[in-house]
């Protein structure tokens, strides 16, 4: 009896094991699933391609650079500290640069995969979830990085939080797309199941879309510029009570917020210049979250010290970074040449509106093949892949941004947009008609402290060459700009501005404050510098004109006082200021159909 029982309970447990009867142990059927049709849940819809991924389907995760539990901490000596070891610091605090979830909110920033339970597996059964290329992204099961995986877990099956620690900055080296393999041992065997996954790229806000914040700079107490004088005209930057209070109300209703500058460098006031403000997106039930990103400036400074990241980018870590809120650098490791450092600013990074057969609109940015951005700070701009570039010469101005010439106006027009845009020929004929009239002595800027203030009379005796010289440069912009958009001359809004030499350098900048370089805080409502331009019959004409032709469009003027505080260093309203907008209607980027990321010139 006992022998027969001892037979049964074998031959019972081979055929456990699956090899009673010369039946070979069954192999382990492991499920990886994630969200490849991006309909923010788990499915048996999700199976099919999931080991692709293309712009139609695929699996969607965020690069979590926020910093969801105010974690990071600005010290106030790093702000205007010499040398890159301080920007080094502050870009490797993120939520991705730990080994935890961070809070509760952390959680809606991680991208949700799930293992299937697998029953008939042994105690012996082990698993293992790996991510390739290693240290793009890391994957979380209870809380905690998960690479191994136990029997107990591959029975009840595993819910695992993915996590992206960075973005695409070179496709050469990154295309921003990784493979999540789930390998499962049993018996002797190992099967696997994979996906493919991409992370969301940063998409680039645009001045239809209402600003939610708008941001400015507010004097500090030290010298301002470390010790050095400011390349700007004497006396700049001044008057910001003025410049502080016409924003204020330039702004009603939506929020404005004055960021101080750092101590010794406070008087780079250039808020629009420290960085441009982007977004990542995925999907996820009830609609796609998003993660704001603000590319900091690829600024490489002699000052305070050699080769130091422009230090005013560090108050975005400081004042801006925290939870749904992240910050990326691309820095070059030594400052560029000649003037090509005002070309990695966020003045001369700009958009377009969506367009036939560009759904989510396109970078646009200043550069020649002599004067141009830093290349990795440029590539990391080109390599999202879902905004392709278009490049307008703006070498010919001091400054060099793309933003002193061209601005996005909404319009009455199939598109929806046009651009407003500087017309340096409207302020010479304004100046004409002003001195028919018997205004030749009215003065320009009268009304402000600019230590010159010329007459009309005194302006037109020059001859004006450099102001025609930089209607021709524009009209070589609006060559690019019309054939790439399809818009036509008599849908441009055209605004005043007269230009004049920089005294020896050969380049042009604005004379005039330029309505052009102002600031949409919604589609309707724009923020303009005012020109302080001659009076006929007690107006200034240039007001006047400006805001006719943008009253046309459905645009109202409010007029913001910056003489003194961005005009005379070489800005205007636009560059002494940013704005982070709703982009909540925008078009996901996964839908539509992304366009080439060929530049055009």
């Amino acid at each position: 009896m006992k022998h027969w029982i001892a037979g049964v309970s074998c031959l019972l447990a081979a055929a456990s094991w699956g090899t009673a009867w010369g039946v070979a142990p069954p192999a382990p059927t492991p499920r990886l699933t994630a969200d490849v049709n991006r309909d923010g849940l788990l499915t048996h819809a999700d199976d099919a391609g999931k080991t692709t991924w293309t712009d139609a389907r695929g699996a969607i995760f965020l690069p979590n650079l926020d910093d969801d539990e105010h974690r990071c901490k600005v010290d106030p000596a790093d702000l205007d500290a010499p040398g890159r070891a301080v920007d080094d610091k502050l870009a490797a605090c993120n939520d991705a640069a730990d080994d935890r979830i961070n809070g509760p909110r952390d959680v809606a920033d991680l991208a949700p995969l799930a293992i299937d339970a697998e029953r008939n597996l042994s105690d012996d059964a082990t698993g293992t979830v790996t991510i390739t290329p290693a240290g793009k992204a890391r994957a979380f099961a209870n809380g905690r990085p998960v690479g191994a995986l136990t029997a107990k877990d591959l029975r009840y099956g595993v819910r695992l939080l993915l996590e992206g620690r960075d973005i695409v900055r070179d496709p050469k080296r990154w295309d921003g797309q990784i493979t999540v393999t789930l390998a499962v041992t049993d018996r002797g065997h190992t099967s696997t199941d994979a996906v493919r996954m991409r992370v969301a790229p940063l998409m680039l806000q645009n001045d239809l879309q209402p600003a939610q914040t708008v941001l400015a700079s507010k004097p500090n107490t030290g010298q301002g510029f470390w010790g050095r004088t400011p390349p700007y005209e004497q006396g700049t930057p001044g008057d910001w009570p003025q410049f502080a209070a016409t924003l204020r109300k330039a702004t009603t209703g939506t929020r404005l917020r004055f960021v101080q500058g750092t101590h010794e460098g406070w008087k780079d006031m250039w808020a629009q210049d420290w960085f441009e403000p982007a977004t990542a997106s995925m999907p996820a039930v009830g609609g796609p979250h998003t993660l704001r990103i603000l590319i900091r400036s690829g600024n490489v400074w002699d000052m305070p010290a050699d080769n130091t990241p422009r230090p005013a980018g560090r108050l975005l870590y400081r004042d801006l970074r925290g939870p749904d809120v992240g910050v990326v650098q691309e820095l070059a490791d030594k400052a560029s040449s000649g003037l090509n450092d005002l070309l990695n600013m966020g003045g001369n990074i700009e958009s377009l509106p969506p367009y036939a057969g560009y759904p989510h609109g396109r970078l646009l940015y200043g550069a020649t093949a002599e004067r141009h951005p830093d290349a990795g700070f440029l590539t990391m701009l080109t390599s999202q892949g879902y905004q392709p570039p278009l490049v307008i010469d703006t070498s010919w101005l001091m400054v060099g941004h793309a933003d002193e010439t061209v601005h996005v106006v909404r319009a009455n027009n199939a598109r929806g947009w046009t651009l407003a845009v500087a017309d340096p020929r409207l302020g010479a004929q304004l100046l004409r008609d002003v001195q028919r009239q018997g205004g030749g002595k009215q003065q320009l800027f009268a009304d402000t402290k600019s230590p010159h203030k010329p007459t009309v009379d005194d302006v037109l005796r020059t001859g004006m060459a450099d102001n025609e010289a930089a209607a021709k440069h524009i009209d070589h912009q609006l060559d690019v700009l019309l054939k790439a958009t399809g818009l036509r001359q008599d849908e441009l809004i055209r605004l005043p501005e007269i230009f004049n030499w920089v005294p020896g350098y050969g380049l042009l900048k604005a004379m005039t404050p330029g309505p052009a370089n102002g600031l949409s805080v919604t589609d309707r409502l724009y923020a303009v510098p005012d020109p302080h331009g001659p009076r006929l019959h007690g107006h200034d004409v240039f007001k006047q004109a400006t805001e006719r032709a943008l009253a046309d469009t459905g645009v109202r003027v409010r007029w913001v006082e910056d003489f003194l505080w961005a005009h005379l260093g070489g800005g205007e309203v636009h560059c002494s200021t940013n704005a982070l907008r709703d982009t909540s209607r925008a078009m996901p980027w996964w839908s539509g159909t992304a366009a080439s990321g060929t530049s055009t010139r």
